[in-house]
């Protein structure tokens, strides 16, 4: 029971306190997940991002339940996966109530635009520490740059991104050790 409490607060820590949706979750999972709890690895953590980016949903919402159901199961999967939403919607709740009066005020589309930036900000801080782990060599290098690349020019689907980047993986990595 402990531990589901903890899974709960864990995740609801994250949900309440993270503005600007699942990728700007992703720097206080990666601090909250891998540094305080220990309950994942570094290389897990991608690993839960990159399935739930293939996944239909939140990516907040679905790597919230892949470690929740790690931990406990699947009531943890479901206790984690209360925790990130629940936040969001008693906050969303008691903006739709208030900000309908107030949204055309400069002040409030003034706070937006710093928020919005301050959420690029740490999305990019995410991005440079996953890629510090993720691209360790040539292969890989080479993967990111191709599907980054693609992104920039093309409306490709990411699922159809991931499952190229892992057969890429496999073709390059296995090359390497069949030498």
């Amino acid at each position: 029971m402990k531990l589901l409490w903890e899974l709960f607060i864990a995740f609801a820590r994250i949900g309440a306190f993270t503005f600007g949706g699942g990728y700007a979750m992703l720097p206080m999972f990666q601090k909250e997940l891998v540094e305080k709890k220990k309950w994942e690895t570094e290389e897990a953590l991608m690993d839960y991002y990159a399935i739930a980016q293939c996944t239909p949903g939140v990516i907040a919402v679905n790597t919230a339940t892949l470690v929740g159901y790690k931990q406990k199961g699947t009531i943890g999967g479901i206790v984690a996966t209360l925790g990130v939403v629940f936040p969001s919607f008693v906050i969303i709740t008691i903006i739709a109530a208030i900000l309908t009066n107030f949204a055309d005020l400069p002040v409030v589309q003034n706070a937006f635009i710093g928020i919005r930036a301050c959420v690029c900000a740490l999305i990019l801080d995410a991005v440079i520490k996953l890629g510090k782990k993720a691209i360790r060599d040539i292969p890989t290098v080479m993967i990111a740059v191709v599907v980054f690349v693609i992104t920039c020019f093309f409306n490709i689907s990411p699922i159809i991104l991931v499952l190229i980047a892992a057969l890429a993986g496999l073709l390059l990595q296995g090359r390497k050790f069949s030498k």
